[in-house]
């Protein structure tokens, strides 16, 4: 009997022999036996899925991707669509980046490590803050564990969130999952014409509150001009300030260090990734007081036992799957492909190219809400601000009615009230506003 005969699967470690040999040592005939499933829940039927060709099995794929709609996507409020270079494809698709989990060998993983190294350094760098983790899931796991962290740093007690009146719904629920276990109440405060109305924030930072969180841009695309008051507000109440951006916005916008920021939270897949429906890419920066408090992974660098550069995972203590009873998150895995992506896209970038894709975030929507204002029935941007890739527009008709039209037309919005769409455009859609502002010329009076 030949090895390949006895080896069950050329990604199984083990041949069939071994298997068995595990198997008596256990005392059981298979492996399903070491499993314990319910009769009521086992399925043992088949799934009705054809063998095929792999040239049938493409050509039903194409016929089912076939299907759907050909839209122009105007869509953002967390979800935006940056040109990705083929480079990153390219890169990231080695298999070392590929077939590599989370980096617990240093010895085998030195590129890895120092990939994200860099990411971490990027970070820093448009953070203006002392230490970045190697990534989370996405931005809203980021704000729940910054509000858990904000419990755990705080000189004094406090149980209460305040987040903006304007934030998106799904980043909202998450936190008040985390805030539920965690015995903390979320709290909104108001806007004043789509940024924080620092006036009323001041009036119920109060006592018992841990955290304030401000957003720059905000789910509107409003670009938050009271940053300093809101970190001046927070200092005076010993409140942990919290703020969300990303990469993008970061390479142009105030730096948060500058304004008070003590933890930076957001999505850094507007690099690297593209607009991926609900995937993304946790940031997570802070102040190097909190650093054995920072959730997720946290590469560091130093010399090996012959002077060379080494990077290896540190400060694990702080996670639950090193000491579960004293963990100060659940969190233990993260997101190193796709932080691996971003990394390289910024590189790419570079200073200048990632400063060049910010001002054409503000160049873009800028233009359109004007061109769009001349528009009967429509007026835009709804707020007095500036904006970064996106903005609301109010229309006379009905949103949900020309959101509808529009669609027909071939182009998707959102619609976010009874007379207002939200409308994103970045660099991947730039070329597609003339014929947007025809349609929306169209159905709009």
């Amino acid at each position: 009997m030949t090895d390949n005969d006895t080896r069950g699967s050329p990604y199984a470690p083990h041949t069939q022999t071994e298997t068995a040999a595990m198997l008596d040592a256990v005392g059981v005939d298979s492996e399903e036996a070491l499993f314990d499933i319910p009769e009521g829940v086992r399925f043992s039927d088949g799934f009705g899925i054809e063998p095929g060709s792999e040239r049938e099995i493409r050509r039903e794929i194409e016929r089912t991707l076939s299907r759907n709609e050909d839209l122009t996507e105007l869509l953002g409020r967390g979800h935006y669509d940056h040109y990705v270079p083929s480079l990153v494809d390219h890169l990231a698709d080695r298999s070392e980046f590929l077939t590599s989990y989370t980096q617990y060998q240093p010895e085998v993983a030195q590129g890895f490590l120092q990939a994200l190294f860099e990411y971490q350094s990027m970070l820093v760098e448009l953070t203006g803050l002392d230490v970045a983790n190697c990534s989370m899931y996405d931005a809203a796991t980021a704000l729940g564990e910054a509000a858990t962290l904000a419990q755990r740093v705080r000189s004094i007690s406090g149980d209460r969130v305040l987040v903006p009146a304007h934030v998106a719904p799904g980043r909202r629920g998450v936190l008040e999952n985390y805030a539920a276990g965690a015995g903390v109440t979320v709290e909104s405060y108001p806007m004043d014409d789509g940024a924080v109305d620092t006036d009323a924030l001041e009036g119920q930072i109060g006592e018992g509150v841990a955290m304030v969180y401000a957003e720059t841009p905000t789910v509107r695309g409003v670009i938050e001009e009271s940053l300093s008051a809101v970190g001046e507000v927070a200092d005076d109440h010993d409140v942990l300030f919290c703020l969300g951006s990303d990469p993008v916005a970061l390479a142009l916008l105030e730096e948060p260090a500058s304004v008070g920021a003590d933890v930076v939270i957001g999505d850094a897949s507007t690099l690297g990734l593209g607009r991926s429906y609900g995937m993304g890419l946790g940031m997570f920066a802070t102040r190097e007081d909190y650093l054995r408090q920072v959730p997720g992974r946290l590469v560091g660098a130093g010399d090996d036992d012959s002077g060379r550069r080494a990077y290896t995972l540190t400060l694990q203590t702080r996670e639950q799957h090193i000491r579960k009873e004293r963990a100060t998150s659940n969190i233990c895995t993260n997101q190193a492909w796709v932080a691996l992506r971003t990394a390289i896209h910024a590189a790419w970038l570079g200073p200048d190219g990632l400063a060049d894709l910010a001002e054409e975030c503000v160049r873009y929507p800028q233009d359109l809400a004007a061109r769009l204002d001349e528009i009967e029935g429509v007026q835009a941007p709804v707020h007095d601000r500036h904006h970064f890739r996106e903005f609301l527009a109010r229309t006379d008709q009905p949103a949900t009615a020309v959101a509808a039209d529009l669609r027909e037309r071939g182009y998707a919005v959102h619609d976010v009230g009874e007379h207002l769409l939200g409308i994103c455009v970045t660099e991947r859609t730039a070329e597609t506003i003339d014929d947007f502002v025809e349609a929306m010329a169209e159905v709009a009076p």
